[in-house]
């Protein structure tokens, strides 16, 4: 069998036991290549390094066959999918971040209706201010996005005793824990949404999905949790609203991002943002060796790949 170069964030011993048709390159995003490009089939994109150092050898790569990201977006690499040689392949990480963004969703959602954020602030003025702040449990929620990371949502508001969660996605269907609606139903579910969680994927179709005649649907008072993408949300009308004080927004990912010192949005009332730390935590290194082992596994032995996205030179 002949050996097959892969480029990886981790080394060999890290990923063993992995299948000795590999030779393993260790490539975290150095100004170095760690070999030649044009030799390489299986790319692992570096984690946390920027769209920029994701793409920047994939011009010399002329015999990849396989990129792997450890996002689950992947709307930095899909423009380039069709330069790729033809019948390469890109996969995103699949449910690899589904837990820790649900976690840190079901963080953001707490800490603001329940006045963590300012009682934050509070502290470092050794301010003692209690009052009575909105509960999780008898609240409808929206989840924008039902697909993993959504569906993981559900799972961690079951225990709070929400009164009642729409579910949101693309197009309608029918999911374990009840129905899906098409997001062309906006219009008529927001109205009834008092926290608003989204996890949808950036494409064309959502960039923008929550814009000033969306949030304007919203009933006052109402919490945005953004964990997918900033774009997704509108944020010139998000920050008309908050600054308002009719919305409030607790905000993992912005737009532009990360999100200049001087932006409004830092100092708008009722708005907690934390910096894009949805998927990195202690859960991801694990699994994410767990998921390249299995990927490069079945990549040396011949077998279908997971969480295919998109093909070069066939319609995405």
């Amino acid at each position: 069998m002949s050996t097959q170069e892969v480029w990886l964030p981790y080394s060999a011993d890290e990923l063993a036991p992995l299948p000795d048709s590999l030779r393993c390159l260790l490539w975290r995003g150095e100004d170095t290549y760690p070999g030649d490009p044009a030799d390489c089939a299986f790319y692992t994109v570096p984690y946390l390094k920027g769209p920029k150092v994701a793409v920047r050898p994939l011009a010399e790569m002329t015999s990849v066959r396989v990129v792997q990201t450890l996002t689950a977006g992947v709307e930095h690499m899909l423009p380039e999918v069709p330069r790729l040689p033809e019948g390469a392949v890109l996969c995103n990480a699949g449910d690899l971040h589904n837990t820790s963004t649900a976690e840190l969703a079901l963080a953001l959602a707490l800490s603001a209706l329940r006045g963590v954020d300012q009682a934050a602030r509070d502290q470092l003025q050794g301010r003692w201010a209690p009052a009575i702040h909105t509960s999780l449990a008898d609240r409808r929620v929206l989840i924008l996005g039902y697909g993993g990371i959504g569906a993981a949502i559900e799972e961690r508001l079951l225990p709070f005793e929400v009164a009642e969660v729409i579910r949101v996605a693309g197009h309608a269907r029918n999911a374990p824990r009840g129905p899906v609606h098409a997001s062309s139903e906006l219009p008529e579910l927001l109205p009834r949404a008092e926290v608003v969680m989204v996890a949808t994927p950036l494409t064309e179709r959502t960039r923008g999905l929550l814009g000033a005649r969306e949030l304007a649907l919203l009933p006052d008072g109402a919490l945005v949790v953004n964990v997918a993408r900033g774009p997704v949300v509108d944020a010139d009308a998000l920050l008309a609203e908050v600054s308002g004080g009719r919305l409030r927004a607790a905000l993992d990912v912005t737009d532009p991002e990360p999100l200049p010192a001087d932006h409004p949005l830092w100092r708008a009332p009722g708005v907690l943002i934390t910096p894009h730390v949805g998927g990195p935590s202690t859960a991801f290194e694990p699994r994410a060796k767990a998921l390249l082992r299995a990927q490069l596994t079945r990549f040396a032995l011949g077998e279908e790949l997971r969480h295919r996205v998109a093909t070069s030179g066939s319609e995405r």
